[in-house]
């Protein structure tokens, strides 16, 4: 018997009970639709985090006051400086050094205001002074307008940029650019916009407000310590030699040691792989829950197969009686076996790329290039193998048995 016609006598045992076919199908196609799907939308999710963290800049450090260490105290030296405590003469210092693998030194203090205008308010407001180089070395972009200038922060000018929902929220009926915004009853010009940018916490990054630093410490939070510092290295490359010699060099300026805990160094690059063994676990797990019910299915065509052998015992009497070999009857129902889970996983493949163009639980599926053959590849090695049992019986029954059987 060719293989020509093992596939024939195997497509015409599949449509002999559509229905049944079809819902052993369904099974199958559920099955595959599911792993390809979940695999997605752990894919999408790892994606989407991933580029939340990029987008923080693999190339930058951050720097903040240990909660356990001195980073609030004011100890000072003889020779007036603040010591264990990291301030805006601190981070001058560190820019200043010409640190080999550090490219610039961000500083920033941060606290919430009410800032309102005649026609809206908004409390808790995000307020962050920094320095003119925030808008080179971060991620935030000014869509409109102009960033402040290094003059600004030299003369203390009452000036800001601010973010794009705040800007809609304060000016609802036109643009906020050019406009004036009390920042807790002070009047500050508004010289800027930000591009929108996604969130990635509890906060709006959009609804912020970026003055002078020199402004912010004169009118809101004192000359004190800066909140965080923001150290753009070199390249992505040297981010670990530049926190080494940060590290040493914010040491040398606090006066303490490295068993001192008085700040913290963190940097987007261990985040990111952090984040990537997490994901490349969760999307494991997701795929090994959709592979369950690709068992199911696969049970479901060892059950059908069963009957189906059972049924027809009086063909396979005739045809072995008529000559045919042990071989081509455990090869036909092999074939609708695997027929029967080879179009289950085309349609499966089918629905779950409809299925991707949707978002699951705010998360846009990304299809994995792997996914869609190896849940094909799956599905048929899952019908030939819960086929095996039922084909065996069938090419294991003696004609003058099976012809007796009906």
């Amino acid at each position: 018997m060719s293989l020509f016609e093992i596939l024939r006598s195997a497509f015409r045992g599949v449509t002999a009970n559509k229905l049944r076919s079809i819902l052993t199908l369904l099974g199958v196609m559920i099955g595959v639709a599911s792993v390809i799907l979940l695999l997605a939308v752990g894919n999408g999710s790892s994606q989407e985090i991933r580029d939340a963290i990029s987008g923080l800049g693999t190339n930058t450090l951050t720097v903040r006051a240990s909660s356990t260490g001195g980073g609030p105290q004011q100890e000072t030296t003889t020779a007036g400086s603040s010591e264990k405590t990291i301030t805006l003469d601190v981070a001058e210092q560190l820019d200043a050094a010409d640190l080999g693998h550090v490219a610039a030194v961000v500083p920033q203090v941060t606290t919430s205001l009410t800032v309102s205008t005649t026609a809206a308010s908004e409390t808790s407001v995000s307020i962050i002074g920094t320095t003119a180089d925030y808008f080179d070395v971060g991620t935030s972009d000014v869509a409109s307008g102009d960033a402040f200038t290094s003059a600004d922060e030299l003369t203390s000018a009452k000036v800001v940029v601010i973010g794009q929902t705040l800007a809609t929220t304060l000016f609802p009926q036109s643009s906020a650019l050019g406009e004036s915004i009390n920042v807790d009853g002070s009047p500050y010009t508004v010289v800027g916009i930000l591009a929108t940018q996604s969130s990635t916490g509890i906060s709006d990054t959009n609804s912020v407000v970026i003055a002078p630093i020199s402004r912010v410490q004169k009118s809101f939070t004192g000359f004190g310590a800066v909140n965080t510092l923001t150290v753009e290295a070199t390249d992505s490359e040297s981010v670990d030699a530049a926190s080494a010699e940060i590290e040493i060099m914010l040491n040398q300026l606090l006066g303490q040691t490295e068993d001192d805990e008085s700040y913290t160094i963190t940097n987007q690059s261990s985040l990111l792989e952090t984040q990537q063994a997490s994901a490349d676990s969760f999307t494991v797990l997701l795929g090994a829950v959709a592979a369950i019910s690709l068992l199911v299915g696969g049970i479901g065509v060892t059950n059908v197969m069963l009957v189906t052998v059972t049924e027809r015992t009086r063909e396979i009497g005739i045809r072995k009686a008529l000559g045919a070999t042990r071989g081509a009857i455990l090869g036909q129902f092999l074939a609708e076996a695997a027929t029967l889970t080879l179009l289950g996983g085309l349609l499966g493949v089918v629905a779950a790329l409809i299925g991707a163009n949707f978002e699951i639980n705010g998360t846009q599926p990304v299809v994995l290039d792997y996914s869609i053959p190896l849940a094909l590849g799956v599905s048929v090695a899952i019908g030939v193998f819960f086929g095996v049992y039922p084909a065996g019986r069938a090419a294991a029954m003696r004609p003058i048995q099976a012809l007796r059987a009906i």
